[in-house]
């Protein structure tokens, strides 16, 4: 985090498992994990790449989809949310680079221990149960996601936000020459 005269900036770094995994997972098409053949030899599959919790009672898993119009830098962090009864996972579909901010399970974030990556389009992750994350952050241009989460039963919805208040935080400019990992 650095500041200047314009307020404190969380300043990006590329995204990979090592440094993510204390807020999930990180979901990579990449061929990194070992494959099998499966339709008779036509495709190749490559299984688990992440764990949906769904564990609490009351909700299914749902695939969903949701279309990303991309922010402008900088960009001002506000506010976080995060889902206690399951984990969310987001995985681009025809994404280029995307902004990933998180913070520690536990009581409200406060601006210090936010953390931001830069994801290329190969790369999801799977927020884990009570991650605090920023909403879906597209860049470069509109982009459209697949989510896989916890739906409630009765409709309630799974969000708690914490506003940051004074102490919002500024993702800047230097986004435009991070490039993702890999």
């Amino acid at each position: 985090m650095t500041s200047g005269g314009g307020g404190r900036t969380l300043v990006a770094e590329p995204l990979d498992a090592e440094a993510f995994k204390a807020y999930g997972e990180v979901i990579d098409r990449r061929g990194t994990r070992p494959s099998h053949a499966i339709n008779g030899g036509t495709a190749q599959r490559v299984d688990d790449l992440a764990r949906v919790d769904t564990s609490m009672r009351g909700g299914h898993v749902g695939i969903s989809l949701v279309r990303a119009s991309p922010r402008s830098l900088p960009f001002r962090i506000e506010f976080m949310e995060r889902h206690v009864r399951g984990s969310q996972a987001f995985v681009p579909l025809d994404a280029q680079r995307w902004i990933v901010v998180v913070a520690p399970r536990g009581r409200a974030p406060r601006p210090q221990q936010l953390r931001a990556f830069v994801a290329s389009g190969t790369q999801g992750v799977n927020y884990a149960r009570g991650t605090w994350h920023h909403p879906l952050i597209a860049l470069d241009r509109e982009a459209e996601f697949l989510i896989v989460d916890r739906v409630a039963e009765d409709g309630r919805e799974d969000c708690e936000v914490c506003e940051l208040g004074e102490e919002a935080l500024w993702v800047g400019t230097e986004l435009l020459h991070i490039r993702a990992a890999g």
